[in-house]
């Protein structure tokens, strides 16, 4: 069986990782990049091209795009309008109009478009999302997120909202299989730039779960926390590490009459899980040349991209004016 031919846009930091990954995913063979700075690591096997159309004329099954999100759109209505199938690097596009118009040219077409909401195949968010399906934590109350760091200069056209949150935005309505009905939220920019470099967003799931992230490029301690409160406990999974770990709810026992109708809680059990622990890049790109393939495969498509990318404008909106923004449902075909 022949191998699907890969291309690539961009070769900055998460470019690089894609290339690396393409260089040896079976199955594939990655026969061109896009970067009009050529390759300055000297590393790479394909050419180097300065224009998408160049790499469309090598004849590409696929393409990866990892170029600045203002550039989604354009690049990604080229790839469609050339029946090439893409897999989007997060967030899908720098608005709701333009993710629109992405899912819209790809479903046209009929071509596998995906986003690279890479955390839904961090083990460790794997393992919650399956131990939370099961009822392992009886009815879900919160989701908290953390995920600050420094600032990564290579971030010059949007904010943290749109760069990080939508991270925590996509993988707590995945976890929990419910969606973002409101948000509530407050940014700040204190690094002199255009866009905002941290944020305070409170939430509600579809079902009443309470949510919370907070997100920032503005400390120098790196952390990529999700932790899931529920009747049974809580699970803390640890997307730096991907660790997963339990703790358990032990029940309060009380003679004392007037508190024995208040639900307590008590410290019990902590598990933490041993869990494999695969390159989560890796096993994106299995899912996605599997779905190219004809495969069935649980890609995140391009709709789910643009539900990520309407909350996080209900975020930056609710920011701006200082209300809390209701989320309409998502319309059902």
């Amino acid at each position: 069986m022949s191998k699907l031919r890969a291309g690539l846009i961009g070769l900055g930091a998460m470019g690089r990782n894609h290339a690396r990954v393409l260089s040896n995913l079976d199955g594939v063979e990655l026969v061109g990049v896009v970067d009009p700075a050529g390759d300055t690591t000297g590393t790479l096997r394909a050419p180097v091209v300065g224009e998408v159309s160049d790499l469309i004329a090598l004849g590409v099954d696929y393409a990866v795009v990892a170029c600045p999100t203002a550039l989604h759109e354009s690049i990604g209505l080229e790839l469609a309008a050339n029946g090439v199938c893409a897999l989007i690097e997060k967030p899908l596009a720098q608005s709701v109009e333009a993710a629109t118009t992405l899912v819209e040219a790809f479903e046209a077409a009929g071509l596998v478009a995906g986003v690279g909401h890479i955390e839904r195949y961090n083990p460790s968010l794997q393992s919650l999302r399956t131990r939370l399906e099961a009822g392992e934590l009886g009815e879900v109350f919160q989701v908290v997120t953390r995920r600050q760091g420094p600032f990564p200069h290579r971030i010059a056209d949007v904010g943290v909202v749109l760069d990080l949150a939508t991270h925590d935005i996509d993988l707590t309505a995945w976890v929990t299989g419910r969606e973002y009905t409101s948000v509530s939220a407050h940014t700040v920019s204190r690094s002199g730039r255009l866009h905002e470099d941290m944020v305070a967003v409170v939430g509600q799931l579809s079902d009443g779960t309470m949510v919370n992230h907070l997100v920032n490029w503005l400390s120098p301690l790196k952390e990529r926390s999700t932790v899931v409160t529920g009747d049974k406990g809580c699970f803390v999974a640890d997307t730096l590490t991907a660790d997963l770990t339990f703790y358990a709810n032990a029940a309060i026992d009380t003679e004392w009459e007037a508190l024995r109708a208040f639900r307590g809680v008590a410290e019990g059990d902590m598990v933490r899980f041993a869990i494999p622990k695969r390159e989560p890049l890796l096993v994106e790109h299995e899912r996605f040349r599997d779905a190219v393939e004809g495969k069935e495969s649980d890609i995140v498509t391009l709709r789910q991209g643009l539900r990520t990318v309407d909350v996080a404008g209900a975020v930056l909106r609710s920011a701006a004016e200082g209300v809390t923004v209701a989320i309409p449902p998502v319309a059902r075909s």
